[in-house]
């Protein structure tokens, strides 16, 4: 089983925030989890908030690229439908060349209508949108020559884009999926599967087994590594923490459905309502409890876990590996020896 992070850095206006960070923090948080043997890190692309989330992951990315040597660099996701496609073919292979190939390209079609408005794209264009910039992206990266595109939003002429990414025909592809049809479609193409936090054990066996299912008939193995699953953890001691843990999921949930709205008439996006009490998507508990679930999750079929610590510091990263990891199932050969905490925060 492999161990990644999932989320991104806070800055500027995230007062209200119980669990904002700054860039350095986070920075120091990455660099201590690629030491102790985590996989990767896929950074959330956010804009117009107030609340000081990233909004610029492929920057973030490429200063993490001169820092580390071995943790995969991700996004997740990079919303298509707000970039001119060129230019993100060519900032993604650059990012690609100085990493030394170590890049996984999460895309996705956005789902706030706030940041919709703010770029003037509507969002009823969101499909199409994707669609193309995405077709123009493998165009880029597929051609040794120059090629021309003539769609009904890009336009290009005998261009060729530089550099070439290392990782050939071009990085991992990561999708967003949870539909029987979007789980089937992303694995009938051979791109790699991102779960979102709120799935539960149920949804989590369905949706990894209908992927690996996917991959069988294209005749692919059926590695469950290929499947990021998020999940927030927070390891509590007493009951107080617990409480005092699921008060602020009830915060987040509401701030989550104040932020991502549709337009009217459309699904809720709030998770306020959420029952606490039996949510079975949160890695929340003791050691004990956190490392129980994960071993449910594993059995579920998980084998890529992307975990958003409530504490960004190298230290919960030691404490996760100290207390959790060594009880995990299958963990995996990277954390066969986890690194003391001075060497981590050197």
């Amino acid at each position: 089983m492999k161990f990644g992070i999932f989320g991104g850095a806070r800055v500027g206006r995230a007062d209200s925030l119980h669990d904002s960070y700054g860039y350095r923090d986070f920075i120091d948080y990455v660099l201590a989890a690629e030491k102790i043997g985590f996989e990767g890190i896929f950074l959330v692309e956010h804009h117009f908030t107030g609340q000081g989330q990233l909004s610029s992951s492929l920057n973030l990315l490429s200063y993490l690229a001169a820092r580390t040597t071995r943790i995969r660099l991700g996004t997740g996701v990079v919303v298509l439908p707000w970039h001119n496609p060129v230019l993100l073919a060519e900032q993604v292979a650059t990012l690609d060349v100085l990493s030394g190939g170590r890049v996984d390209l999460g895309i996705g079609r956005g789902y706030r209508k706030e940041e919709f408005d703010a770029f003037c794209v509507p969002m009823g264009e969101a499909q199409e949108r994707f669609a193309e910039c995405f077709d123009v992206l493998l165009k880029s990266w597929a051609s040794d020559a120059r090629f021309t595109h003539s769609g009904k939003r890009w336009q290009y002429k005998d261009i060729m884009v530089e550099p070439a990414p290392i990782q050939r025909p071009h990085p991992p592809i990561w999708m967003a999926g949870g539909s029987p049809q979007g789980i089937a479609y992303i694995a009938s193409q051979n791109y790699n599967l991102l779960l979102d936090q709120l799935a539960n054990i149920d949804q989590v066996r369905e949706r990894v087994g209908a992927y690996l299912d996917g991959l069988e008939k294209i005749g692919k193995p059926r590695d469950a590594t290929r499947v990021g699953i998020a999940r927030s953890i927070t390891i509590v001691k007493t009951e107080a923490e617990r409480q005092k843990a699921i008060e602020r999921r009830k915060e987040t949930f509401k701030r989550i459905g104040a932020i991502a709205y549709r337009p009217p008439g459309a699904a809720p996006q709030g998770h306020d309502d959420i029952d606490l009490a039996g949510d079975d998507s949160a890695l929340m508990g003791t050691p004990q409890e956190i490392v129980d679930r994960i071993n449910v999750l594993a059995e579920a079929g998980a084998g890529y876990i992307l975990l958003t610590m409530a504490s960004i510091t190298p230290e919960s990263v030691q404490q996760f590996a100290e207390e959790i990891l060594p009880h995990v199932k299958n963990a995996g050969p990277a954390f066969d020896s986890v690194p003391a905490l001075q060497a981590v925060a050197a």
